[in-house]
């Protein structure tokens, strides 16, 4: 069975998205042009940023429509990240709240790609 391991987001300007991305991951892109930008996480996870002015094939599909997400283990992590990032100015979309499935908070980066933090309940 495959397992899905790798990301793209299509992006207005690339290099702006990596600088973002850069800081709010604090690693280096592995790749980098002009159009793309790859970057390779820590747990093998792969995040890739594409111009969406250049994808083949075309994609209509802009930022909004679906959440990248990132799990911490507790919900002091979640507080510690929405601090962090609202001092870099991430633009967020929720405050760090309780659901039904966790701790969490949702920001956007600057093709407003959601982007969600949380901890699992129990």
């Amino acid at each position: 069975m495959t397992h899905p391991d790798f990301t793209i987001l299509y992006v207005d300007n690339p290099p702006a998205s990596t600088q973002f991305y850069k800081t709010l991951l604090g690693t280096e892109p592995v790749e980098s042009s002009p159009t793309f930008s790859l970057f390779v996480l820590q747990n093998g996870m792969k995040l890739g940023l594409w111009s969406r002015h250049t994808v083949e094939p075309k994609a209509a599909a802009t930022g909004g429509g679906g959440e990248l997400a990132f799990r911490v283990e507790n919900d002091a992590q979640v507080d510690e990240t929405f601090a962090g990032w609202q001092a870099r100015g991430v633009a967020m979309l929720q405050q760090p709240a309780r659901m039904e499935f966790g701790y969490t908070f949702t920001a956007t980066d600057p093709d407003n790609h959601r982007l969600r933090v949380y901890a699992f309940a129990g």
